[in-house]
């Protein structure tokens, strides 16, 4: 059921040479760049006055995929027991600029706690209702074009969760419906459902992927391919591990101690990635996800960048094609769970 087209292509006005390529967003007719502007920093790490420039210099460059969630824009800690909603405020008053809105398509997601209340999270119709008319306020706009579940909720049936989906989208609320950090199995449950109610159901699906963590091959991927789901891999770069952090710390740069651990843990083969970028003349970040972008069912990396630069500097990527035997020596240094899931059911 994998829908392949022809990709748009549109030259970029501010980075000489390169082009922005456009997909369908898995089986839909909504097409988007390859790749996604996340914005899960702004208004915690990034301030608003920045984020309008990211937030320009990226619809400059041909991305017209944003995503956020209700609950960004403070510190995504465990401990924190309710939400900020000002990510989603900050792109609200940027899009209420003017000449902004329609020319994006604007992502956001429901589940994480917004408050306090027993009701004031998770996905019972009570919550879903409450917090989309909350975000279309904070993104000052009557649409959300991509509904997303941030997370599964397995103490709420799908009839409960499809019926308030399919109301928004009766009210024209929201268009497309997504989920996020979904197994296999709930890929496959939430489709059954919206099946047996003939709703769309479910077009795409956020997982962290990236060469480092390549689980999602196992059964999250073939599920997406068989019910036309588009991957949109979050952290791509490994939590900055794919990003040329052995040579960023031998230049005096302090990684954190968790990342630290990491790089003793992966040293072997961080050492023969990065070496392997540098004899192929690029960045390893735009190889990371240069590889993303030729992997099956891949609709758009989450690209989250803190500043201007950041975003520049990724760019690069959408137009890097990787030979195949690149991609295999990608594949001996970073080995994946192997075939799946014909590896163990037979």
């Amino acid at each position: 059921m994998e829908r392949r087209s022809r990709p748009l292509r549109f030259t970029l006005r501010h980075t000489e040479g390169i082009m922005m390529d456009y997909t369908h967003l898995g089986r839909s007719g909504l097409k988007v760049s390859r790749l996604c502007l996340g914005t899960m920093n702004f208004g915690d790490v990034t301030d608003e006055t920045t984020s309008f420039r990211i937030m320009d210099e990226a619809l400059e460059a041909g991305i017209t995929y944003f995503d956020t969630a209700d609950v960004y824009g403070g510190p995504q800690k465990p401990d924190i027991e309710k939400g900020y909603g000002i990510s989603e405020e900050i792109i609200g008053r940027w899009m209420a600029q003017g000449g902004r809105r329609d020319r994006i398509v604007l992502a956001t997601k429901v589940y994480q706690p917004m408050d306090y209340g027993p009701n004031d999270r998770h996905l019972s119709a009570y919550h879903i209702r409450r917090a989309c008319e909350d975000s279309l306020r904070r993104l000052k706009t009557d649409h959300i074009d991509l509904y997303q579940m941030h997370h599964v909720d397995r103490a709420t049936p799908w009839e409960e969760i499809w019926q308030a989906m399919e109301i928004l989208v009766q009210q024209g609320k929201v268009s497309y419906i997504g989920s996020s950090n979904f197994a296999g199995w709930d890929i496959a449950t939430a489709q059954s459902g919206a099946a047996a109610r003939h709703f769309m159901g479910l077009v795409s699906e956020q997982s962290v992927y990236n060469l480092t963590k390549r689980t999602v091959e196992m059964e999250v991927i073939p599920a997406c391919r068989h019910y036309g789901l588009g991957l949109v891999p979050w952290s791509p770069l490994g939590g900055g591990l794919l990003g040329g952090v052995l040579k960023k710390t031998s230049e005096g740069r302090r990684a954190k101690p968790k990342v630290t651990d990491q790089i003793e843990k992966l040293r072997p083969q961080l050492e023969a990635y990065e070496a392997l970028c540098e004899t192929l003349g690029e960045q390893p970040a735009d190889v990371a996800l240069a590889w993303l972008l030729r992997q099956p069912a891949v609709t758009a990396p989450i690209v989250g960048p803190r500043t201007v630069e950041q975003l520049t500097d990724g760019l690069r990527a959408s137009t890097l094609a990787l030979s195949d035997e690149t991609l295999a020596q990608l594949d001996r240094i970073w080995p994946g769970p192997g075939a799946a899931p014909q590896a163990y059911a037979w």
